[in-house]
């Protein structure tokens, strides 16, 4: 009877160990390659897409893009390979089309017309690209086709937009009031809007980048009123505050820091959850001969190298410097031939779905 109840343990422990080792192959088998928007990249090249698209507008006025021709616009001998480093999303204050560089080269633009300001987009998983135009915010194709269009009333500015799950998104609209509006961005449709109070500052000084976090919260900078603060997006309720000079843009990164753009010191820096500055990096901390004019937005690697964006002082300064976490630049692209300023890029080669909020830390 002993014999045999051991020998009943013994089967019963090799079965187990049988079925986790099948469960394991199991779950190998079913983990999803590693997606990134750049494999998404032939859409924007085939052969459907025309040169202009129906939606348009190539009436840009002052907004237009002139290649430069100044001896200096494009240093091809500075850090990192020039435009060969990234694939990416390029678009920047003052000059209102939209780029799509890969390989080294420009392959794909969207012109959208006359006024003011490119300052915020983001590639869906399908390759539509959702953005923001100050006086709009829209969705279009990447063969050129516009899917939905808000256009702003008086005394309103669209800085920031965000894409939650397959179907939604969120925008700030300053105004007064000022609130967050949770769409269907493939319809249109308003889920809900929630006020955010602002302070008299006007519409235009309100606020600029707004994030949903991975906690189904959401940064809201206040660009006037010196401070960055967390909600929670379920009822508005305040979650956090962080007191910092003029912040542009703030990220919640993977690792439960908060990286924070702050425009006006010309320095970005890294909160952690007990509000301790854990890193940070001034343009002064960039050699002269790539400093960086100015920073409005800035996006993680996920090598932790971190890429800053710059509107390059009207081409005569460099457009985005990546540097290491000790600071070592390894790539400043300095390219007015190709391209405009720099205000936020969205980086095409990182791991990662634009839909899941926190995944891709921009």
């Amino acid at each position: 009877m002993k014999r045999n109840s051991i020998f009943t343990s013994v089967c019963f422990m090799l079965a187990i160990g049988m079925a986790g080792m099948f469960s394991s192959c199991t779950k190998t088998q079913k983990t999803e390659e590693p997606f990134s928007l750049a494999q998404l990249i032939p859409l924007f090249t085939a052969d459907n897409v025309p040169e202009n698209g129906p939606g348009e507008d190539l009436d840009m006025g002052g907004f237009a893009f002139t290649p430069s021709d100044r001896p200096d616009a494009q240093d091809n001998t500075l850090p990192g390979g020039g435009l060969s480093r990234h694939s990416m999303l390029y678009i920047g204050e003052g000059c209102n089309r939209i780029f799509l560089v890969d390989q080294g080269k420009v392959v794909w633009k969207y012109d959208t017309g006359n006024g003011w300001e490119l300052d915020d987009l983001w590639m869906l998983k399908n390759g539509e690209i959702l953005f923001t135009r100050m006086a709009w915010a829209a969705k279009i194709t990447p063969d050129k086709r516009e899917v939905w269009r808000y256009d702003c009333k008086e005394n309103e500015e669209i800085h920031a937009i965000q894409p939650i799950g397959d179907d939604e998104a969120v925008m700030l609209i300053n105004s007064f009031p000022a609130r967050l509006v949770r769409f269907n961005h493939n319809t249109g449709d308003i889920i809900w809007e929630k006020e955010i109070e602002f302070a008299g500052n006007g519409t235009h000084g309100q606020s600029r980048r707004m994030r949903v976090t991975a906690d189904n919260t959401v940064l809201v900078c206040f660009l006037t009123e010196r401070k960055v603060v967390e909600y929670s997006l379920d009822d508005m309720s305040i979650v956090r505050q962080f007191d910092v000079p003029q912040p542009w843009a703030a990220i919640r990164l993977q690792n439960g820091n908060t990286l924070i753009t702050l425009e006006g010191e010309r320095r970005t820096i890294e909160v952690d959850k007990d509000d301790n500055i854990v890193w940070e990096i001034s343009l002064d901390d960039i050699p002269e001969e790539y400093r960086l004019p100015d920073c409005q937005s800035v996006c993680r690697l996920q090598n932790g190298n971190t890429i800053l964006c710059s509107r390059g002082d009207g081409g005569r300064g460099t457009q985005l410097v990546e540097v290491t976490r000790d600071k070592e630049v390894v790539w400043v692209l300095k390219d007015w031939k190709n391209l405009g300023p720099a205000t936020s890029v969205q980086i095409l080669d990182q791991v990662g779905y634009s839909e899941n909020p926190g995944e891709l830390e921009r």
